[in-house]
């Protein structure tokens, strides 16, 4: 990671830690899930409003690391408005990124999120950054629970990223 991009990445961290978008409790959720990283303590929940096939309302809570919490805070204001399809496969690019799977220099929907690409060099870090999105995928698949330490992680059994 470059100096350039490393300085980047600690102030969006940092801006959505300490003020994170759509943070709170979510009236009239349609999708909801539970998300949990044993490994650092992380706990959030995801609630969706879902219309048609189009996520119109989002928010989480719960406690987490700064990382944990921005990616959560990104991954709101990003799928917010959007179709379930393009919220699936940006989910699956932000997976694959983070685990390094994801070639950068091809097209990709990734956008701001890239900051978080620098995550893979972190490995006891990933999980704190792909919990959020786990977490939307369980609510979107109307699972109650998601953990990163379980066999159904997300992260290592998805067939359909990238």
């Amino acid at each position: 990671m470059t100096g350039d991009m490393k300085a980047l990445y600690q102030e969006v961290i940092l801006d959505h830690n300490r003020k994170p978008r759509n943070f709170g409790p979510l009236d009239r959720a349609s999708h909801r899930a539970e998300g949990h990283n044993p490994l650092c303590g992380d706990h959030l929940s995801v609630a969706l409003g879902i219309e048609g096939e189009t996520i119109d309302r989002i928010a989480f809570e719960g406690e987490s690391c700064a990382i944990c919490k921005a990616s959560a805070s990104m991954m709101t204001v990003t799928v917010k408005g959007k179709a379930l399809p393009e919220v699936q496969a940006l989910i699956g690019e932000f997976l694959a990124m983070t685990t390094g799977r994801l070639d950068l220099t091809a097209p990709h929907q990734i956008g701001r999120l890239a900051v978080f690409a620098g995550v893979r060099n972190l490995p006891t870090r990933v999980k704190c950054a792909v919990l959020p999105w786990h977490t939307l995928q369980a609510a979107i698949d109307s699972q109650a629970q998601v953990c990163t330490e379980t066999g159904a992680d997300p992260s290592t059994h998805r067939t359909d990223t990238p």
